[in-house]
């Protein structure tokens, strides 16, 4: 019987001393991956033809990050559930009934804005445990008491406001949703376009640094284990890509009114997440329960606790973003989360999560939630029509599914 070689077999270097052979610098192009990049790519690029560069002015790059960031922010938690094999649909009245209780404290009992924010994170762990309970331990399936839960907390809402709105919120809630960071050391010149904060630079600069260490250390790994790694000048492509629109956003946001603080909150938390799921023992353990449910309870996951415990985070994150919208519009409403759960789940799927589940990122998920944030903005500057933009939004997520079904059956065709 003969072998197929394997990658890493490929991959050893078998010539004269120091020579790499074609696998090493085999040009590595996963479109399944990289393609919502560059479907987001050709988005704000049409976009802004349309209106005539006005998408990607420093205002509106703005406001598009501070609108949309409590979505992003549910996203992170929702790809993470998704990638479980399990959906949340009541992460929109959870927003509302975290951001009522918030209110409450904060407006009605006077409470110290700190410890009501910590109360309020509380509060959604609790709601996780209490929906991750059901699904984990007694075995209901998540879309049955997550649906049960879209009703359940908008109800607690409505029962926590008495069907009014609460406000206005304290200063620091209001600046950690509207604010930007302040001007540490002074603008500088940029020529013809004008002042930009220096300290808002200097950051962006860290950031592409960072990026750049992290990306060639991986790939200095895989050389050192002789693994398959992209020719050198793609190597250096596919980092400046990145880099360079890390750096034209950091300065179109440094000429307005400096990082937005969810922006800054935002990037904590992305780096945290990327860390779990690709470093850490529990992110391998949410991909196993995903991607085979059975070989991952013969390895020994603890399947349950995996999942009770990501329903605690979504719950949790999901009180962020009930913080963030409310300090937003300085008011605590009723209806407010109506729809999120279907833009975070959105966001997910555009992003290249799974429906099977198994499969997505984090930075996956933001890039799914700033294409439907680019859509609404753009659509917005265009003067769209709500039913036209439902359109492209529905048009695009079907797109998006459809897309990943046929790759896995290209991929299994192909074996």
């Amino acid at each position: 019987m003969t072998v197929a070689p394997t990658n890493a077999d490929l991959s050893v270097d078998k010539g004269p001393a120091g020579a790499q052979n074609k696998a090493t610098r085999k040009v590595n192009f996963d479109i399944r991956s990289s393609g919502i990049y560059i479907a987001l790519a050709l988005l704000v690029l049409g976009f802004t033809v349309a209106t005539g560069g006005d998408l990607l002015a420093p205002q509106n790059l703005s406001n598009i990050i501070v609108q949309y960031s409590y979505i992003l922010v549910l996203a992170i938690g929702m790809v993470l559930i998704i990638i479980a094999g399990h959906i949340d649909l009541s992460v929109g009245s959870v927003v509302a009934a975290t951001g009522a209780f918030a209110a409450v404290m904060m407006v009605d009992w006077h409470l110290a804005w700190p410890l009501a924010v910590v109360i309020t994170l509380i509060f959604g762990a609790v709601i996780g445990a209490w929906q991750g309970y059901w699904v984990a331990y007694f075995g209901i399936p998540a879309f049955i008491v997550t649906l049960a839960g879209m009703l359940l907390f908008r109800a607690i809402t409505y029962m926590i406001l008495g069907n009014k709105g609460i406000g206005p919120f304290p200063d620091e809630i209001r600046t950690l949703a509207n604010g930007f960071t302040p001007g540490f050391l002074g603008n500088i010149g940029l020529g013809g376009l004008g002042g930009a904060d220096l300290f808002s630079i200097i950051v962006g600069v860290l950031v592409v640094v960072a990026m750049v260490f992290v990306q060639w250390r991986a790939r200095a790994g895989r050389v050192r284990y002789h693994q398959a790694v992209d020719p050198m000048w793609l190597f250096i492509l596919k980092v400046a890509g990145p880099a360079v629109l890390v750096m034209f956003l950091v300065v179109q946001l440094a000429r307005f009114r400096n990082l937005p603080w969810v922006l800054v909150l935002l990037a904590i938390l992305v780096v945290g997440y990327t860390f779990v799921t690709n470093r850490a023992v529990f992110g391998r353990q949410i991909y196993a329960v995903g991607g085979n449910l059975q070989a991952a309870t013969l390895s020994g996951v603890k399947v349950k606790s995996v999942v009770f415990w990501l329903f605690v985070n979504m719950g949790v994150l999901s009180a962020v973003a009930g913080i963030i919208f409310a300090g937003r519009l300085n008011l605590a409403g009723p209806t407010a989360g109506n729809s999120f759960e279907l833009d975070a789940i959105a966001a997910a799927f555009i992003g290249g999560a799974a429906v099977q589940g198994g499969v997505g990122k984090v930075v996956g998920a933001i890039t799914g939630g700033l294409i439907m944030g680019v859509i609404n903005n753009g659509a917005g500057l265009l003067g769209w029509q709500t039913e036209k933009v439902m359109l492209a939004k529905g048009i695009v997520l079907l797109a998006a599914v459809a897309f990943d079904v046929w790759s896995k059956r290209r991929t299994a065709g192909a074996k």
